[in-house]
């Protein structure tokens, strides 16, 4: 996304990025090196300079590297994977605090391995109670308005429950020790602090723990989150209290889960809201509960897709992208040539409209998720594509349902975008989870909730939701907005065979989906396929709009060759930093079972095994 490739030049420029990161690839680059085992129609540029992990017996893969070690110390105490990811979003929250908190929202996919089974985990929150349709949309970017309800903690309870074994006191103490004792700041994100430094002045809650005597913390300055860590003690506490007076480990969790819910966080949360002309209230928090679902999937040369339901759109564009590029056999096209590319952006682009149009939550409208996800459609769909030119933003299928409406477009209707994180698991026993969790755009409302340290997601933001009347992601109260974030598990007949996510925004399903084609159709190894060069799809004014102004961001390593080709053939491309898009975080189980662990040198991730 823009806001990526922009950070990223930002961090170069100052000198933050390290040659470590750039210049390997830039040599290869001009060498023409080329691996020896790199798949033919890998080019050379594309030889990965991370190491793949191995994870004999698991391992994490997080968006930064305290949180994968947390995670991995959970696996070590005889954890599951669910307790490793649990763990790691704790740490997450106090290390990642502009894209991650207990108070956002998020999406996990689950492998219970020794039941054979996928389970999607939906931890968001919709709109409160109070909310109002007719707000200025200005406020639902940043503010005490725009606060949806905090989801991301009933889902770690709700991970610990259905397949943790840890104590949540054992689960947190990394993240509380964090925050309490302080870590390095990475660069990265003591920039992002000073990027956003005007809006978190405004709330003194959030100028009291991001901006220290009025300035912004420096890069690898000692950072701590002091409200944020006692808020994650009274959890901790919650449980032993519960454990203490008899009860078992589930009542025990869920006492956990009370203390945030009805209990004392909750309280704070509702005075300061109110206090601060905010919508959220005691009944909303009450109210909420995770949500697990069945994943979508479907079928891609043979192997087995699974990715997030509804309210996360991009479930839904993952697997019919997949679904329109099957009709064509892409590992006979040359990785340089520029035909390659162009299906991928052709197949994004019909995917977007059609689930722009069509999705909502499915609580408040109908959404033809089975047709959206059929084979037949997708064969409709892809011959609109051209295979030789640029078609234009098409308008979404016609699919026939109820109330289909009539859009009409607001004063401003472009769209936000989205910050978030994600992180990959697998355990000794062969389970594995994907987790993709946000706060929406960068640090949320930006609005520090009281004395809990805590912030929340923006996700009624434009973009999250929709500006047009009728339509089927119109904010509502009570409704959840649609989210971009989409773990995926891949299995072959049964066998796990890739366990991945990424943040990233409107870039999330555009990330995963030119991933798998790396794995799938060009046989690249989990690092070459994370390193490989990438684009995004834009839409001015939005995805929303049928005929929009479509431009494609390209980093810089793609060969000129394609990039010609491409602007030959009509596409209007944007060039930005050689590793600006997405941040992908998986293990890849090769046809031997070796487990190898892969992270991503566009941002701050790690992948640690053992």
């Amino acid at each position: 996304m823009q806001d990526q490739g922009l950070a990223r030049r930002e961090l170069i420029a100052a000198g933050l990025a390290g040659a470590a990161v750039a210049l390997p690839v830039a040599a290869l680059a001009q060498s023409g090196a080329r691996a020896p085992d790199a798949p033919r129609s890998a080019p050379a540029a594309v030889r990965a300079h991370r190491v793949e992990v191995p994870m004999p017996h698991g391992g994490v893969a997080a968006g930064h590297p305290l949180a994968a070690m947390a995670g991995t110390r959970m696996l070590l105490q005889g954890g599951s994977a669910a307790d490793a990811a649990v763990a790691a979003m704790a740490v997450m929250n106090v290390v990642e605090p502009w894209a991650s908190s207990a108070a956002g929202n998020g999406f996990a996919t689950c492998l219970d391995r020794k039941a054979g089974t996928v389970h999607s985990l939906a931890f968001t929150g919709g709109a409160p109670g109070l909310f109002d349709p007719a707000v200025d949309p200005a406020e639902l970017d940043s503010g005490h308005k725009a606060v949806t309800v905090p989801g991301a903690f009933g889902g770690w309870i709700a991970l610990a429950r259905r397949f943790g074994r840890l104590p949540l006191s054992t689960l947190l103490e990394p993240a509380i020790g964090y925050a309490r004792d302080g870590h390095p700041l990475d660069a990265s994100i003591a920039m992002f602090i000073r990027r956003q430094q005007a809006v978190l002045a405004r709330y003194p809650t959030s100028a009291a723990i991001f901006l220290p005597g009025g300035q912004p913390p420096a890069p690898r300055a000692l950072f701590r989150n002091l409200p944020l860590a006692r808020t994650l003690q009274g959890l901790a506490d919650a449980e032993s209290s519960a454990l203490q007076a008899g009860a078992d480990r589930d009542k025990a969790l869920m006492a956990a889960h009370a203390h945030f819910y009805t209990g004392p966080v909750a309280r704070e949360m509702t005075r300061f809201s109110e206090a601060n002309g905010g919508w959220l209230r005691m009944a909303d928090l009450a109210a909420y509960a995770p949500l697990w679902e069945a994943p979508v999937s479907t079928g891609y040369r043979g192997l087995d897709i699974y990715c997030s339901p509804l309210t996360s759109r991009t479930g839904l564009e993952l697997c019919e992208q997949l679904n329109i590029v099957e009709g064509w056999d892409l590992s006979s096209i040359a990785a340089d040539d520029p035909q390659l590319t162009h299906c991928l952006i052709e197949a994004i682009k019909v995917a977007k409209a059609d689930i722009y149009r069509h999705a909502g939550d499915p609580r408040f409208v109908t959404v033809p998720v089975d047709m959206l996800l059929s084979k037949a459609f997708a064969a409709k769909r892809r011959a609109i594509i051209d295979r030789a030119r640029a078609i234009a933003f098409p308008r979404g299928a016609d699919i026939a349902r109820a109330g289909d409406p009539s859009l009409l477009a607001l004063a401003d209707d472009r769209s936000r975008g989205g910050d978030t994180t994600s992180l990959s698991v697998v355990d000794a026993d062969g389970n594995a989870i994907a987790v993709t969790t946000t706060v929406g755009g960068g640090f949320g409302t930006s609005v520090v909730m009281g004395d809990t340290g805590l912030l929340c997601n923006n996700g009624l933001r434009i973009g999250s939701t929709a500006p047009y009347d009728g339509h089927p992601n119109r904010a509502a109260p009570g409704k959840r907005a649609l989210l971009g974030n989409g773990p995926v598990i891949v299995l072959d007949k049964g066998r796990l065979k890739l366990v991945c996510g990424t943040p990233g925004g409107e870039t999330i399903g555009q990330t995963q989906f030119q991933f798998l084609i790396n794995v799938i159709d060009r046989g690249m190894p989990i690092q070459e396929a994370i390193e490989a060069p990438r684009f995004a799809l834009q839409a001015d004014p939005s995805f929303y709009k049928a005929g929009a102004a479509i431009s494609v961001q390209m980093e810089s390593r793609f060969a000129p060759a394609v990039t010609q080709g491409l602007s030959a053939m009509g596409h209007r491309l944007e060039m930005v930093s050689p590793f600006a898009i997405g941040s992908i975080q998986g293990v890849l189980v090769d046809e031997s079972g070796a487990r190898m662990g892969g992270s991503d040198p566009r941002r701050m991730g790690y992948a640690v095994g053992y």
